[in-house]
């Protein structure tokens, strides 16, 4: 949905690893093409047992620089699954389905529709 600052949102799951049946549903996550990675809270990605294998440095869109764990989750949107990296958000920072995982589940906002379509066929190199 796009709400009236043209913001768009969506429901999102979740799950760690290979335990697919364990997920947990996020609304309200804001789709977020500028930024790279998906952001779900850290207390969501404990809860579901995703651990982290790196901390990364980000640049939030208010110029301060963080540093944050990511791991590796499975998430669903838009009838589609794809395991991609995840930020372990801080309390209080947005959720944000980011290029990444748009990428991964080959989904683009359709803004005249408002919703997630199929992205269409992926390049792929020549036989």
């Amino acid at each position: 949905m796009i709400d009236d600052m043209g913001i768009f949102r969506t429901t999102i799951e979740v799950a760690a690893g290979a335990e697919l049946t364990n997920r947990r549903r996020l609304a309200d996550v804001l789709i977020d093409t500028g930024s790279e990675y998906n952001w779900i809270p850290e207390r969501v990605l404990a809860e579901l047992g995703v651990t982290p294998v790196r901390i990364d440095r980000f640049e939030t869109a208010d110029g301060r620089i963080v540093d944050r764990p990511v791991g590796l989750a499975v998430i669903f949107a838009g009838n589609r699954s794809a395991a991609t990296m995840v930020v372990f958000a801080s309390p209080g920072e947005m959720t944000l389905l980011g290029a990444h995982g748009l990428e991964g589940l080959n989904l683009r906002v359709d803004l005249a529709r408002r919703e997630l379509i199929p992205a269409g066929p992926v390049p792929a190199a020549a036989a």
